[in-house]
């Protein structure tokens, strides 16, 4: 078995998706794994990670729309706001949904369905520099 490992870094502008599965694809075929698994970690506590629709925008702008009401901005319930009022809800939208993935590797790729696409999910307001690690396993 052969194990390969990179980073690279998104450049968010603020709240809401950005697609990042041209540079774990990227990776992957660096690596010359050709079946296996693909393992994609951030690094962050108020970002997380999803496989989800890659084609019609408003599917993220309506997940945006969810989690918005189940962690809302400057509830006052919450005592963690040294950053602001999106610091904790960030911070809840990071649980409620993942830090890292673990994708199937066939034919040097990820296999992603038609309409998938792997997105860091930005829940910060302010625009962050996020790591991303992709390690992929297999022969």
């Amino acid at each position: 078995m052969s194990v390969g490992q990179d980073s690279f870094t998104v450049v968010t502008e603020g709240r809401g998706t950005y697609e990042v599965t041209d540079g774990v694809q990227r990776i992957v075929r660096a690596c010359g794994i050709a079946t296996g698994t693909c393992h994609i970690y951030q690094h962050h506590t108020s970002a997380s990670l999803v496989v989800t629709e890659n084609a019609d925008p408003d599917v993220r702008n309506d997940l945006e729309t969810i989690l918005g009401r189940l962690a809302p901005d400057g509830d006052p319930a919450y005592a963690h706001d040294l950053e602001g009022a999106d610091d904790m809800a960030a911070h809840a939208r990071n649980i409620l949904t993942n830090n890292d993935l673990t994708v199937p590797v066939s034919g040097g790729r990820c296999l992603l369905g038609t309409w998938q696409g792997v997105f860091l999910w930005e829940h910060r307001y302010a625009g962050y520099r996020r790591q991303i690690t992709v390690t992929v396993q297999g022969e």
